[in-house]
């Protein structure tokens, strides 16, 4: 009789590619050094020193000087998914429409929001999506939302303006998007920001958010942020936050 299907093992998880547990994996990297035959053999010992199995290389093309490489192979490794903890927001998502309600509603006023990529950073996509009243696929941004005012200054901006605009419209939170990384600008910046912001006394007034496709809720909490949304986020997630963290902190301000 044929063997049924299998049954996967939590605790030994492999990746995964024509069967269930096989260790199929495909790496990509690039070398320092011209595309040749002996680039490419160089490739596939370097994948076969990293652990993987009959490393095959795929595909391989000069880069003017340098080389870049895919690899297939198979590894013997697996994690245990059931004894991993990611630390993650605690919020929920809230349509546009129940946002403007609930900001009616609690505050009675327009909440003041200001986004920027700051330092050298001229990637405006994370920013925009988050901000502008088009959005992304979709997902209408923050100036399209009647109770908030959404100051979006676009790319490139210094710490030092945000805390001036932050401080100058009164914002009740700030939204900031690293895309560049190398050599960690990104915590630089990020870190600069949280030093300007205590420096002049209103770091404890400002929802302080970070975003961008290396950043998650962890790291922005290690550099002094309130949250770090990562790719797959929209408006409706970071204006739920916002709201969801002013309502806290306006608990807390009444019982104190």
């Amino acid at each position: 009789m044929p063997d049924g299907p299998k049954l996967l093992d939590p605790t030994k998880v492999r990746p995964y590619g024509d069967d269930l547990g096989d260790g199929a994996v495909q790496m990509s990297f690039t070398l320092p050094v011209p595309y040749s035959p002996e680039s490419a053999e160089a490739a596939r010992q370097l994948a076969r020193k990293l652990g993987l199995r009959d490393p095959a290389v795929v595909h391989g093309e000069d880069l003017g000087g340098y080389s870049f490489f895919i690899v297939y192979g198979h590894t013997r490794e697996s994690v245990d998914v059931t004894q991993i903890r990611v630390e993650k927001i605690e919020t929920n998502a809230i349509t546009r429409e129940a946002a403007d309600e609930k900001i009616r509603r609690v505050f009675g006023r327009k909440l003041v929001v200001v986004g920027a990529c700051i330092g050298a950073d001229a990637h405006t996509v994370g920013i925009d999506a988050i901000m502008n009243m088009k959005g992304y696929h979709g997902h209408y941004g923050l100036e399209r939302y009647a109770m908030i005012d959404a100051w979006n200054l676009g790319a490139q901006v210094p710490p030092e303006r945000l805390l001036d605009v932050i401080v100058e419209k009164k914002a009740d939170a700030a939204l900031v998007s690293q895309v560049v990384t190398q050599r960690g600008f990104h915590k630089q910046n990020l870190t600069r920001l949280v030093e300007l912001l205590e420096a002049a006394g209103v770091r404890e007034r400002v929802i302080l958010i970070c975003g961008g496709p290396r950043i998650d809720h962890k790291l922005a909490r290690e550099l002094g942020y309130d949250a770090g949304f990562g790719p797959g986020s929209y408006a409706e997630h970071v204006a739920g936050f916002i709201i969801e963290k002013l309502i806290e902190r306006r608990r807390l301000a009444a019982t104190t």
